[in-house]
């Protein structure tokens, strides 16, 4: 599901692909306005399936850290006001999503883009962030 979900480099929020073209792609916006625009090959797009956080030990996908957020909050939005907190209560609220992630190179922007795209997904109704295409494509 998190395949069609993209982070446009310059754009704020996150994008569905609806369309590809020969230079370009069509994209439409998760938030409440649903517009659509073309996105060109020059724009730097990134596809939420293939997005990684740093951990001590190996690098974690970022479906399995929402994952573990979802089941954190109940598949509720995020309470926790992420805006105003500073570096130390961002850190202390990723670690109980992600206990052993790297804590010099998950910045604190990187936290609040993660709790902001996770409330987007939600209030979008995507819920499912479980990869499950890789594993019908293993199967055939």
């Amino acid at each position: 599901m998190l395949r069609t979900i993209l982070s446009i480099a310059g754009k704020p929020g996150l994008y569905r692909l609806l369309s590809q073209g020969r230079n370009m792609l069509i994209v439409e916006a998760l938030d409440s306005t649903k517009k659509r625009m073309p996105v060109y090959a020059s724009d730097k797009v990134t596809s939420l399936s293939d997005i990684s956080m740093y951990t001590d030990d190996d690098d974690v996908p970022l479906t399995q850290v929402l994952a573990s957020l979802k089941a954190k909050e109940n598949g509720a939005v995020v309470a926790f006001d992420y805006k105003k907190a500073s570096t130390a209560e961002l850190q202390e609220f990723f670690a109980q999503v992600l206990p052993n992630f790297d804590r010099d190179r998950v910045y604190a922007s990187d936290i609040k883009k993660l709790i902001q795209w996770y409330n987007i997904l939600i209030n979008a109704g995507i819920t499912d962030f479980e990869e499950n295409s890789e594993k019908e494509q293993e199967g055939e």
